[in-house]
């Protein structure tokens, strides 16, 4: 079975647009938490990177400029390099590219 990395690209403070929204961290947090209870036998691994202080890690990098340059909502959460979530995440359309990489839902 593949790996499956889920990555979520935040900042401390909250994206302007974002007001009212729980923080990149919260949100980091309650997925790992919501995606565990519906996959828990599933291998997925997860990564907070920082906007402001990313890794070095030449794509993660890239992507932290890019998303300050173009004042991309965040958090942005992605699967694998599948961008599936862009300000506050929904869980439907993630739940779905989980299952389209082969992961089986726990009932």
């Amino acid at each position: 079975m593949k790996k499956i990395m889920i990555t979520v690209y935040g900042a401390e403070q909250i994206c302007a647009s974002c007001v009212g929204a729980p923080g990149s961290k919260d949100t980091y947090e309650w997925l790992q938490a919501a995606i565990d209870r519906k996959y828990h036998s599933e291998p997925v691994e997860y990564e907070y990177v920082d906007i402001n202080y990313p890794p070095q890690v030449e794509k993660h990098q890239q992507f932290a400029e890019r998303v300050l340059e173009e004042d991309m909502f965040y958090p942005i959460v992605f699967i694998n390099d599948e961008m599936v979530a862009e300000g506050i995440p929904r869980l439907k359309p993630i739940y779905k590219e989980l299952d389209n990489q082969g992961l089986k839902q726990q009932t």
